[in-house]
């Protein structure tokens, strides 16, 4: 049977999850998730910074992290370089400070492809959901005219959801243009 609300839920995913990754692209503003997937050594395991540090956004363009344990601002900032941000963590022996520089033209431009190539990997993962629920809609052997109902109800879906999709993209590219 053709459940819909399956198909919508996956199609919401699909944008949380643009929304997520569209949050690791700097804007030339300081953002906490711009360090999401940054590891650091903690007794052994790879550890999130915001899971053993305080992030912080003191300024428009700084971020400043505190650890729980101070014995970790050398491999905090270890971290930072290795992730290759642009950005050159300040120790003071308390707190590391990130300074986050401005955009030139060209920058920005390249955030631009890279939030193009993302948004394009969500309209492939909605294509992918479309072919799927038609699959199963073919699957079921409904009459004619009720499979054409149901395979037009999820193009219309799809038309919504790429919508959705373009108007996130704008919506970044502008943030991101913006000075």
């Amino acid at each position: 049977m053709f459940d819909e609300s399956v198909v919508r839920n996956r199609m919401d995913k699909v944008l949380e999850n643009l929304d997520s990754r569209y949050t690791t692209v700097r804007a030339g503003r300081a953002n906490p998730n711009i360090l999401n997937g940054i590891t650091v050594e903690y007794y052994g395991t790879p550890t999130a910074i915001n899971a053993i540090a305080t992030v912080s956004v003191p300024e428009a363009r700084q971020l400043m992290i505190k650890p729980f344990d101070k014995s970790l601002l050398k491999e905090i900032e270890r971290a930072i370089y290795a992730a290759e941000l642009g950005m050159a963590p300040t120790n003071n022996g308390e707190v590391i400070y990130l300074t986050v520089p401005e955009l030139t033209e060209e920058t920005r431009k390249n955030y631009v492809k890279q939030v193009k190539e993302i948004t394009e990997e969500a309209k492939i993962a909605l294509r992918n959901i479309r072919q799927d629920a038609n699959n199963d809609i073919k699957k079921e052997e409904y009459p004619e005219d009720e499979e054409k109902l149901y395979l037009d109800e999820v193009q219309e879906m799809i038309n919504k959801y790429n919508a959705k999709v373009d108007d996130k993209f704008k919506e970044k590219e502008k943030e991101l243009m913006s000075i």
